[in-house]
C-alpha cells in the first residue's frame, strides 16, 4: 500500500470512509501505479475505499469522479457514458465529481492523467475509465449472488437493477453496495462489443446543462470562502520587463485595501475586501518598470525574422517523399505562394484566476485549470512547499482553449500574494486588460509553399517550408525531440494523428524554429489551424493553376487516404458540389486529419461590391472512430467554428515596443451570433478507433471560407485576419 500523509483532509477522510456505510467506490488502477499488481492479486492490505472512479450511494445515486477537466465540451458527460455503458447503472441517477491531485498523488495517481487537452479528455481515457465500469458491474452482481446463495452466471444487471433469472428475484446496485465493496476486484473484466452499446453513441443530454442555466454552477470567478480577501494585478507590459518599484503610500487608505505587495520579479498586486476596490486602487498606484531587453520588438521585426526563416538554408525536416527539389526543378509549371497567420490570444470568457489559502504547513488552491497535476506542481513551488502538503480543487472553466493547461502563471502569482498574508485564502482575478496582454499566444508562423505540376496539371513536386515560433520551446523543451518540435508541422506529418492528406511523389516539409520574445502557448487546435490555411488554400491554388475542379483535383492525391476522402466527399455531396449554387453564393473546400480524426468542410460564401464578407453556411463532416454523444459532438463543430472563424475574421495580436497592443473586446473582437453560419454537422464515425472532436473541425471552417472567397472575387487571401482585406470588386 502507498504511504499517505498522515493529515487527512474533510473531503480525504469522506472519501476513504465512503464505504464504511451503505456505499461502494471502485477504482481502476492503471499499469503504471505500483499498487495495482497488489491490487489484482487480491492483497488484503489494500482497502476497498482506495477504489475511487466509482462511488454508488444507498439511494441508487451513482456519482463517477472524473480526472478530466469540464470547460464547456462535454468531457464529463462523455465520460460518465463510457463508465455507465459498462456499469449498466440508471444514467438518471448518474452524477460527477472531481477528485483532487493531491488524492491522486496519494493513491499512486488511481486516476491516471489530469490533464485536457489535445482532444484527450476521451480518447486518452476511454479504455479504463471504461473497464472501471465494467469491474463494478462484476463485483455488484458477485455481491448479489453471494447474498442470495446463487451462481453469479445465474445474474444479471441493467439499469442498477440485478437479477437473478432462474428465480426473477431483483435487488438494486445500492442495497448491495456496502458488500461488493468488501470483495476483491476481479483480475480480468472483458468490455462489451461497441455493437451492443446502449449509451455510447446515444445524444444524452448533458449532466452539467442543467447548473449552468439556472447559475448554481459555481466558476472560478464566482468563488467566495470565509475571510476571503480579493487581489488584482498588473505586470509589466513589456515582455521579459520587470517591476522596479511602487509607491503604496498613495493607495494604502483607500477604502477597502488591505496590502499592496510585490508579486515575484515582474507584478505588483493589491488585496482589498473587494475586487473592485483593489482594481481601482492598482490602476491609481503609481509603478515604475524596468522594461528589459525587448522595448525595440514589434510586428514589423517579427515579421523579417520569420522571413529570414523562410529564407534560411537550413530548417528541420518533418516529412520527406522522394526528392522534392528535383522535381521541382524539372516541373513544367511552378506555383509559389507564401502565407502568414498572426498571435491571437485565447480571450476566454472567464479571465484567468485562482484562489490560494497559504500557511507554513500548507498551501490549497481553488482554480479553473485543464490539469489539475500542473496545477499542484506550480502550487507546491510558489509555496515552497512539498506537495503532499499542498491541494488543488478544481473548479469549471469559464472557457480554457489551451491557455489553462500548460501554464499557470497565475497560479504562480495566488499562491506568491497568499504567502504575504498567511492564513487568509485570497482570489486573484485578472482583469481583462492582464488577461489580453499577458498571455501565452497562439504562435506566429508564416509558410513559403511551392508546388511543380507537370503537364497534364499533376502534382509532381511539394515544398512547405514553415517559419515560426515553437510552443514546446517555450513550454517545456524536454518534451521536444533532438531540438525539434514536431508538433509544428501537424497536420502534414508522413503518418499519426496529424498525417498529412495527400500522397505527393515528391514531397519535404520543414520547419525553420524563430522565437521572438513573445510567450506562446497551446491554443485550440495548436498549429493544425494555419498548417490547414496554408496546404488546403494552396491545393485550390495548384487545383486553378491546374485548371481543374478543387475536389477532383484533390480527390486523384487522395486515393490512399480513403477515410479523408470519405468525409471529404461527404460534405461535398451534402452540399451540392458540381451544381450551381444560390445567385451569388460561392464555394470553398477543405479537409484534414487532426488529433487523431477526419474532418471536411465546405463554406458557401458571398462577397458583394463594398467587400462585406457573408458566410451563409458550413457543411462539416467529421469521422473521429467512435462517437460517444452525437449531439455533443455537433455542438462542439459548431462551437469550434466559432473559435476558427473569429481567428480568421478578426484575430490579432499585434506588437509595440515589446507589448501587445490590443486590450480588450474593442479591438480583439469575436464573431456575433447575427454573422454565424448555418452549420450542417454529418457525424460519420467508422469504427476502430478514437479520435478527438474538440480541436479537429476548427482547422477546416477558415480555410473553406478562404477558398470560397476566391472563388466569388478571384482573389487569394494569404494574410489574416480578413479584416485587413479588400475585397472590393474593381
Amino acid at each position: 500500500m502507498n504511504k499517505q500523509s498522515t493529515n487527512i483532509s474533510r473531503r480525504d477522510f469522506l472519501i476513504q470512509t465512503s464505504t464504511a456505510g451503505a456505499g461502494f467506490s471502485l477504482g481502476l488502477y492503471l499499469p503504471f501505479s505500483s499498487s495495482a499488481l497488489a491490487a489484482t492479486t487480491g492483497a488484503a492490505s489494500l482497502a476497498p475505499e482506495v477504489n475511487a472512479w466509482v462511488v454508488i450511494n444507498a439511494d441508487d445515486t451513482v456519482i463517477i469522479r472524473i480526472a478530466r477537466s469540464e470547460m464547456g465540451q462535454g468531457t464529463l458527460t462523455g465520460l460518465a457514458q463510457l463508465v455507465v455503458e459498462e456499469l449498466e447503472c440508471d444514467w438518471s441517477k448518474v452524477k460527477t465529481e472531481y477528485p483532487t491531485p493531491g488524492q491522486n498523488l496519494a493513491r499512486d495517481r488511481v486516476w491516471g492523467s489530469f490533464s485536457t487537452g489535445g482532444s484527450q479528455g476521451i480518447r486518452g481515457s476511454h479504455d479504463y475509465v471504461r473497464k472501471g465500469g465494467a469491474v463494478a458491474r462484476q463485483m455488484l452482481i458477485e455481491a448479489a449472488a453471494e447474498n442470495w446463495k446463487v451462481p453469479m452466471n445465474e445474474c444479471s444487471a441493467a439499469s442498477s437493477v440485478i437479477t437473478h433469472k432462474p428465480s426473477g428475484r431483483t435487488t438494486t446496485y445500492g442495497k448491495v453496495a456496502a458488500a461488493a465493496a468488501k470483495l476483491i476486484p476481479p483480475q480480468d473484466v472483458e468490455l462489451k462489443d461497441p455493437k451492443d452499446w446502449k449509451l455510447i453513441g446515444k445524444p444524452v443530454k448533458r449532466l452539467d446543462t442543467v447548473d449552468k442555466t439556472t447559475g448554481k454552477q459555481v466558476f472560478g470567478f464566482d468563488l467566495q470562502l470565509p475571510g476571503m480577501l480579493n487581489a488584482a494585478i498588473k505586470a509589466c507590459p513589456v515582455f521579459g520587463g520587470t517591476l522596479k518599484s511602487f509607491d503604496d503610500a498613495k493607495v494604502k487608505k483607500m477604502p477597502g485595501v488591505r496590502a499592496v505587495v510585490k508579486v515575484e520579479n515582474n507584478a505588483v498586486a493589491v488585496v482589498a475586501d473587494t475586487w473592485w476596490q483593489a482594481k481601482t486602487a492598482l490602476d491609481a498606484l503609481p509603478i515604475i518598470w524596468d522594461k528589459g531587453p525587448n522595448t525595440g520588438v514589434d510586428s514589423a521585426s517579427i515579421s523579417n525574422m520569420l522571413d529570414e526563416g523562410l529564407a534560411a538554408k537550413k530548417a528541420d525536416v518533418a516529412n520527406t517523399v522522394g526528392d522534392a527539389s528535383k522535381a521541382l526543378k524539372s516541373a513544367a509549371k511552378i506555383v509559389e505562394a507564401t502565407y502568414a497567420c498572426p498571435y491571437q490570444n485565447h480571450a476566454t470568457m472567464e479571465p484567468m484566476n485562482a484562489t490560494a489559502r497559504w500557511t507554513k504547513d500548507r498551501c490549497e488552491v481553488w482554480c479553473p485549470t485543464q490539469n489539475g497535476e500542473a496545477a499542484l506542481q506550480a502550487t507546491a513551488a510558489a509555496a515552497g512547499l512539498p506537495a503532499t502538503q499542498c491541494e488543488v480543487y478544481k473548479i469549471h472553466l469559464g472557457g480554457g482553449f489551451g491557455r489553462r493547461g500548460a501554464i499557470h502563471d497565475f497560479v504562480n502569482q495566488a499562491v506568491a500574494i497568499a504567502k504575504q498574508l498567511p492564513g487568509t485564502p485570497v482570489k486573484l482575478l485578472w482583469s481583462r486588460e492582464e488577461d489580453m496582454q499577458h498571455g501565452a499566444y497562439h504562435p506566429i508562423t508564416k509558410a513559403r509553399m511551392t508546388g511543380g505540376l507537370n503537364d497534364k496539371g499533376e502534382l509532381v513536386g511539394l515544398n512547405v517550408r514553415i517559419a515560426g515560433q515553437s510552443i514546446l520551446a517555450h513550454v517545456n523543451p524536454s518534451w521536444m525531440q533532438n531540438g525539434v518540435d514536431n508538433l509544428t508541422t501537424q497536420g502534414l506529418q508522413a503518418e499519426g494523428d496529424h498525417a498529412i492528406s495527400y500522397s505527393v511523389p515528391n514531397l519535404l516539409v520543414e520547419h525553420a524554429m524563430r522565437n521572438p520574445p513573445v510567450p506562446p502557448g497551446f491554443w485550440r487546435g495548436v498549429n493544425i489551424n494555419q498548417n490547414a490555411i496554408y496546404m488546403e488554400c494552396f491545393m485550390d491554388e495548384l487545383a486553378h493553376a491546374a485548371g481543374q475542379d478543387a475536389l477532383a483535383f484533390r480527390q486523384k492525391l487522395m486515393a490512399s487516404h480513403p477515410k479523408n476522402l470519405a468525409v471529404l466527399n461527404a460534405v461535398a455531396e451534402k452540399a451540392g458540389w458540381g451544381k450551381p449554387a444560390a445567385k451569388g453564393v460561392h464555394r470553398g473546400l477543405a479537409v484534414c486529419k487532426a488529433f487523431g480524426s477526419y474532418v471536411a468542410a465546405c463554406a458557401e460564401v458571398s462577397v458583394d461590391k463594398s467587400g462585406q464578407v457573408k458566410i451563409h453556411r458550413i457543411v462539416a463532416a467529421t469521422d473521429p472512430g467512435y462517437a460517444v454523444n452525437p449531439q455533443q459532438i455537433e455542438a462542439q463543430v459548431e462551437g469550434s467554428f466559432v473559435f476558427g472563424l473569429s481567428a480568421m475574421l478578426y484575430g490579432e495580436c499585434t506588437i509595440k515596443g515589446g507589448a501587445v497592443v490590443q486590450s480588450n473586446f474593442h479591438d480583439y473582437p469575436s464573431m456575433l451570433m447575427a454573422d454565424m453560419p448555418k452549420v450542417d454537422v454529418i457525424v460519420m464515425p467508422s469504427g476502430g478507433f478514437w479520435g478527438g472532436i474538440g480541436e479537429p473541425t476548427i482547422a477546416v471552417a477558415a480555410p473553406a471560407v478562404l477558398n470560397a472567397i476566391f472563388a466569388a472575387t478571384g482573389k487569394r487571401v494569404r494574410q489574416l485576419p480578413l479584416k485587413h482585406v479588400d475585397l472590393r470588386s474593381a
